[in-house]
């Protein structure tokens, strides 16, 4: 047998040199996928807070959003836009908007007039008050007034706190008075991101960070700035251009739409994974960016761990006990995390249902608030009818006295002509009975029509016949005025329009009082009444030749209680009455003075269709 040839003492060596060599080469090729590994499930664990983030701002921004158009509703901020320099009005709505601050929990709710200047805010008792200043530069602003909503988030210039601005138009009838706006900040989220490892950054359409728990990130861009959106921050005043400068981030491409993102800074480097939701309607981008640092520790010790298994192969049992120790102990972390998320989002659901309650609740006292002042005008509208009747009484009284003094003369000059056989003459004069019954049974009707409770319904009536049915009514006292009543000039078809004959009725039988108080000490009182025609509508015009409207007194002519009649002559009810039933119409009544004097009252009421007299609403 031929003898074995000796081991070489260098093959040993040489054999751990190479298998020590493969080792590094196998990990130096295994270590980019080993480490995206890590890097995609941190990134994977971290796609619930991403979730959570992008639905809470969202939830945020909703539930403020219909705020504005609700709270422009209120009467009193129209009031203030006709009529800024009133007394009282300002300070009301100032403690209106606070109060309504405090109750929706919000930063500021204020209202700026047409020019954007601020008349009324929630922050007027504050050294940093929005009032007087001019938001007209502002996209909300600007966007509430041209289209009916604003959005804009922004650095306030006045309160210095950064928030998210909804604003909606002040509407009166179809006209814009100007715009309410309602601020809320979103810092307390920031709070909430700064107890998590990863990085938060909310940034916009020009790439500028908005909200982020890392301070120094904010106002910062998270790629390039175009030059036209520097111009538009710089002329909306969005951020201070001075903070607005590019973040030293790096973008590496991953797997699954994920990115590496290395940050450098002189403090050192530092590397995340980022991954972005979207909230379009606000137009932001939402960034996660999961430190990629325990990722590659993780993809390092795994590789360590295989050329350990390898190497040595005793300490496995021990490396995979502290490997378990760390797996549990960072389950146990993420449980924790994730009850204290869940805890979070029960909390703001929470806030979110009281808040829709509340808005609910106020919906309803709205509709039961309105519900009674129909009622309530109902029976201001009756008594009114009742008391202009009173007022009526004696003249009536002399109207029904005369025909009847008639009656009675040609009722005995009838029984004289049958005595001596004249039987044409005695016809002639029960024919003139018969007449004068006639017209006391035209004046019945009228006032009969008159006093009745109207129906609510609103649909086509008799123009010619309402405005003649009201003349009829007030007769008596035109007769004792001495009144000349001119027009209006009817054109030859008939012409209908939308209302309620009853209350259309009470509405000009109003206006005609009032003329007629207004010439008390004219000798010769002439009333003008006109028909104008003007398509899809129709205007009736009311002119007196009495002293006219004063300055003053035209923009709260229409309030309840407000008069311009010596006391005892009226309560100031009546043409606040009438501008609501016109209202109820979907018709306008306006005053204004005549040229030459007097004043003239318009009431326009939509045209409608001819109808037949069986078919007209009451």
């Amino acid at each position: 047998m031929r003898p074995r040839p000796p081991r070489s003492p260098y093959r040993t060596p040489l054999l751990a040199l190479m298998l020590l060599a493969g080792l590094c080469a196998g990990a130096l090729a295994a270590w980019p996928a080993l480490e995206r590994h890590f890097l995609t499930r941190a990134a994977v664990r971290d796609e619930a807070t991403l979730r959570l983030v992008t639905e809470v701002l969202r939830g945020a921004l909703g539930r403020t959003e219909a705020l504005p158009a609700l709270i422009a509703e209120r009467p009193i901020l129209a009031r203030v836009l006709r009529n800024p320099d009133a007394t009282g009005l300002i300070p009301f709505a100032n403690e209106q908007l606070r109060l309504t601050a405090l109750s929706l929990d919000v930063s500021d709710v204020y209202l700026m007039d047409r020019e954007g200047t601020t008349l009324a805010a929630s922050s007027y008792r504050s050294e940093r008050s929005f009032v007087g200043e001019n938001f007209a530069y502002r996209p909300y602003f600007t966007d509430a007034i041209g289209t009916g909503v604003g959005r804009f988030h922004a650095l306030g210039t006045t309160s210095g706190e950064r928030g998210y601005y909804f604003a909606a138009p002040v509407l009166d009838g179809t006209e814009i008075l100007g715009a309410v706006a309602v601020k809320i900040t979103l810092d307390r989220f920031e709070d909430a991101w700064a107890q998590s490892d990863s990085t938060v950054a909310v940034y916009d359409t020009a790439n500028v960070i908005f909200l982020s728990d890392r301070a120094d990130w904010r106002f910062r861009s998270i790629g390039p700035v175009s030059e036209l959106a520097v111009e538009r921050i710089a002329a909306t005043r969005q951020y201070p251009l001075t903070a607005v400068s590019a973040l030293p981030l790096r973008r590496e491409a991953l797997a699954g739409g994920l990115t590496r993102a290395t940050l450098e800074t002189p403090e050192g480097r530092e590397s995340f994974v980022l991954q972005e939701g979207l909230i379009a309607a606000a137009g932001w981008r939402i960034a996660v960016l999961t430190p990629a640092g325990p990722a590659t520790a993780q993809a390092a010790a795994t590789l360590g761990l295989g050329g350990l298994i390898v190497a040595l192969g005793a300490l496995v049992a021990a490396f995979f006990g502290q490997r378990r120790a760390r797996l549990l102990e960072r389950l146990e972390a993420q449980r924790s995390q994730h009850a204290l998320l869940e805890s979070r989002v029960r909390d703001r659901t929470r806030d979110l249902d009281d808040a829709n309650r509340r808005l609910r609740a106020e919906v309803e006292d709205r509709r039961a608030a309105e519900e009674r002042l129909r009622r309530t005008q109902a029976e201001l509208v009756q008594a009114g009818k009742l008391a202009a009747l009173g007022q009526m009484s004696a003249a009536l009284s002399h109207e029904f006295n005369q025909p009847l003094g008639a009656v009675k003369s040609y009722a005995e000059n009838a029984m004289t002509f049958l005595d001596r056989g004249r039987t044409a003459e005695a016809r002639d004069n029960v024919g003139r009975i018969s007449r004068m019954a006639d017209r006391m049974a035209t004046i019945s009707q009228h006032l009969r029509n008159f006093a009745r409770r109207p129906k609510d319904h609103v649909g086509p009536v008799p123009l010619r016949a309402v405005v003649e049915d009201a003349v009829e009514i007030m007769q008596a006292r035109l007769n004792r005025s001495g009144v000349s009543l001119r027009g209006p000039d009817w054109p030859n078809a008939p012409v209908w329009a939308m209302g309620g004959r009853v209350r259309l009725q009470q509405v000009l039988v109003n206006l005609l009082a009032n003329a007629l108080d207004a010439m008390d000490d004219d000798p010769a009182p002439v009333i003008e009444m006109a028909l104008e025609d003007h398509g899809d509508t129709l205007a009736l015009r009311v002119r007196d030749f009495g002293p006219g409207l004063g300055d003053a007194d035209l923009p709260q002519i229409f309030d309840p209680f407000f008069t311009t009649k010596d006391p005892g002559r009226g309560l100031g009810l009546g043409l606040s009455i009438s501008y609501n039933i016109v209202r109820d119409f979907g018709g306008t009544l306006t005053a204004g003075n005549a040229e030459g004097g007097g004043a003239i009252f318009t009431v326009t009421l939509r045209r409608a269709a001819p109808q037949t007299q069986e078919t007209a609403a009451e």
